[in-house]
């Protein structure tokens, strides 16, 4: 089994089945990974929240919503004008090209369907892969802040320079599959949460045993205490 391979037991033994990403409807996921963009989730779920209770969480309302109705209700998010504008243009596309419906780019390869992303004004790659894995059905590993920072401190991944050259790594190594992606992304995201964070607390890590920085000993003593951070992605 691949180091990769066995990361991904160990967090999966520890903490269990993700069943992520937390959403009533695919847009939802897509306008939600616009929301977490240089923010905590529980600020994005805020706005998410705020979408809900005015019940405009659909592509064609948001499509004809006005602009400052839009920013007022992500204003929670942060950057509520740059992600209003945002969110616009993604159901702008939508409409223009499949007639707002999600769906369609299900249809499409996953190269294709990525690249219709990565047009939209305000998607990049981790944007966009996330709204592939989790909204659109297609197997592709997405590469955030967490997942850099667990590598690096396990070993793996000191010379990678470029969002795709890790996508490149784990998609070699893992063979691909939709569930198996959202799975391990999830789980990388819940462990770092909790145990691998920006001042790491390695007491109790399932990975410390493959982890170089926590063998070094240069770590806190005791676990940060967050269970509820589980299940958010920022």
């Amino acid at each position: 089994m691949s180091l990769l391979g066995t990361i991904l037991l160990k967090l999966e033994n520890h903490f269990g089945d993700q069943q992520w990403w937390p959403a009533e409807s695919n847009f939802e996921i897509m306008v939600g990974a616009i929301l977490t963009q240089n923010t905590s989730w529980s600020n994005a779920e805020k706005a998410i929240c705020s979408l809900k209770n005015a019940d405009v969480l659909d592509v064609e309302t948001i499509y004809n919503l006005s602009s400052m109705e839009l920013q007022n209700l992500v204003h929670p998010s942060g950057f509520y004008r740059l992600k209003a504008r945002r969110i616009k243009t993604l159901a702008a596309s939508l409409m223009k090209n499949f007639g707002g419906d999600v769906d369609g780019l299900r249809a499409l390869s996953p190269s294709c369907a990525r690249a219709f992303l990565l047009k939209i004004n305000g998607i990049g790659p981790e944007t966009a892969d996330c709204m592939l894995l989790y909204a659109i059905g297609k197997p592709i590993f997405v590469i955030d802040s967490y997942t850099k920072r667990l590598m690096q401190r396990i070993g793996v991944g000191h010379n990678l320079d470029t969002y795709d050259h890790w996508q490149q790594l784990f998609m070699k190594y893992i063979p691909p599959s939709l569930n198996a992606y959202q799975q391990y992304h999830a789980l990388i995201v819940a462990h770092s949460k909790l145990y691998c964070t920006s001042t790491p607390a390695c007491s109790g890590c399932p990975l410390s045993s493959l982890c170089k920085l926590g063998q070094s000993k240069k770590c806190q003593p005791a676990i940060h205490q967050n269970i509820q951070s589980q299940n958010q992605y920022r």
